[in-house]
């Protein structure tokens, strides 16, 4: 039998507490200056639908999206319909698209949101 060694994977952030609580800070200051400014935060979420997220067309951004899929959907066999953003461009224009009624523009948001990326 094989041993397994911890490790993250790539694509991922992971800190130690000292690390997480200095990260931590730094975020809070931009954070504090950001709405000193008048921008608004925005959280998207962590999945969206494959054919959407993969919009920004090639097969290098392919190559780096985690997909996500579900027990019942690998129970029947089908191609995964979810996947992990890799960046908050795509999940942005979702979020105007779908929400551009309720929205002011000019649009002054900030978003700090863990993306990954599999690649290292």
């Amino acid at each position: 039998m094989a041993l397994t060694s911890a490790r993250t994977m790539p694509g991922v952030l992971e800190l130690l507490p000292l690390d997480q609580i200095a990260f931590q800070g730094m975020l809070d200051t931009i954070r504090r200056n950001f709405e000193r400014f008048g921008f608004l935060p925005i959280e998207t979420p962590v999945m969206e639908f494959a054919d959407v997220l993969l919009t920004k067309s090639g097969g290098e951004t392919e190559r780096q999206v985690y997909f996500v899929q579900s027990t019942g959907a690998m129970e029947q066999g089908d191609k995964p319909d979810l996947a992990l953003r890799f960046d908050l461009t795509v999940p942005l224009a979702r979020y105007v698209a779908e929400h551009e009624h309720g929205l002011s523009f000019p649009f002054r948001r900030y978003q700090i949101q863990r993306v990954y990326r599999g690649e290292r």
